[in-house]
């Protein structure tokens, strides 16, 4: 599977060691920066490039880490389209895909380690969007509805 990925400077080791277990795997890994450990960067940078590039085509799903996960996952959230879920179990990562087709797996490099991540990563990869039953298309649905409420052309909020 072809995909994109990034981090910040906090999560830029365990970006490295991600990309190389995806390319491993046989993945073709599109990887936006972090290229080194610059601690004055800032995680929505990252976030945003990920993001962007799903919107483009560029790759159907992306990985994020930062030091928590929290910041890239709230940024990536922010782009109308991308369905980023903060994963520390492998359970997480594929329902987030199954039920909500989430496209983006958002890791904290000071919460796992590599092999935890590694197992997550798989997880997310492996699971596909569960549209054949009718609640999880109904919810979707409902999530897609909210974000078109919110979100206009330009990417301003719309009138409540």
């Amino acid at each position: 599977m072809k995909l994109v990925i990034s981090s910040d400077h906090a999560g830029f080791p365990l970006k490295e060691e991600v990309r190389a277990y995806l390319t491993r795997a046989g993945h073709e890994i599109v990887d936006l920066g972090a290229y080194k450990v610059e601690p004055e960067d800032d995680y929505p940078d990252f976030a945003e490039r990920v993001g962007l590039a799903i919107k483009q085509g560029v790759a159907p799903r992306g990985i994020l880490i930062c030091g928590s996960g929290v910041g890239v996952c709230v940024a990536a959230n922010k782009i109308p389209g991308i369905r980023a879920g903060m994963c520390h179990d492998t359970y997480s990562a594929h329902q987030g895909v199954e039920h909500d087709d989430m496209n983006v797996v958002v890791l904290g490099a000071r919460i796992i380690g590599a092999s935890l991540a590694f197992e997550v990563v798989d997880a997310f990869l492996r699971a596909q969007f569960i549209a054949k039953e009718e609640r999880f298309v109904r919810r979707f649905n409902k999530v897609l509805a909210i974000e078109a409420k919110y979100q206009c052309g330009d990417g301003s909020k719309s009138p409540a």
